[in-house]
């Protein structure tokens, strides 16, 4: 599978981005799953339900099937935070993944970048940022697009990955 991630900082605006991109690709007919990275405890499992009682008790995983998703949620009971490649090997095969957040992580980056978050970019310390997407013109190194712009960042990260 290809990979390609959606990094920035805080409030720099990753998750619409991801969005937009996830909307444009598929509507180009390509298969599209996304990976997020959350730096708190996330649950998407609601006290009172059966999975989560199930979970409660003490399951190390517990599967959800319905006749319109499955969720798979696995309990780390205190193992350490899977790397990416195990997360990436639990996906069904699609033409692209992206990912959201996972800054570390060696795979190639577009930088999402507001000005008026007051963070500094990444771009310049990090090599696998590629590209960036910003909401203000920017002279660095790599190319920039405008953050809103997001056929041309598609079309940026689809020729990246060769699709």
């Amino acid at each position: 599978m290809r990979v390609y991630g959606v990094t920035g900082w805080k409030n720099a605006g990753k998750t619409g981005l991801m969005e937009r991109l996830v909307a444009e690709i598929t509507k180009r007919g390509l298969t599209v799953s996304t990976v997020k990275h959350a730096h708190h405890a996330v649950d998407v499992d609601q006290p009172g339900t059966d999975s989560f009682r199930h979970r409660d008790a003490g399951a190390s995983e517990v599967l959800l099937a319905s006749g319109k998703r499955i969720a798979v949620m696995q309990e780390l009971r205190g193992a350490p935070e899977p790397p990416l490649a195990d997360l990436l090997a639990r996906l069904l095969p699609v033409d692209l993944v992206l990912i959201e957040g996972f800054k570390r992580e060696r795979h190639p980056k577009i930088e999402a970048f507001r000005a008026e978050a007051g963070n500094a970019l990444m771009a310049g310390e990090n090599n696998t940022i590629r590209a960036i997407a910003s909401d203000t013109p920017l002279q660095v190194g790599v190319p920039v697009f405008d953050l809103n712009d997001t056929s041309a960042i598609a079309d940026f990260i689809l020729k990246e990955v060769g699709l």
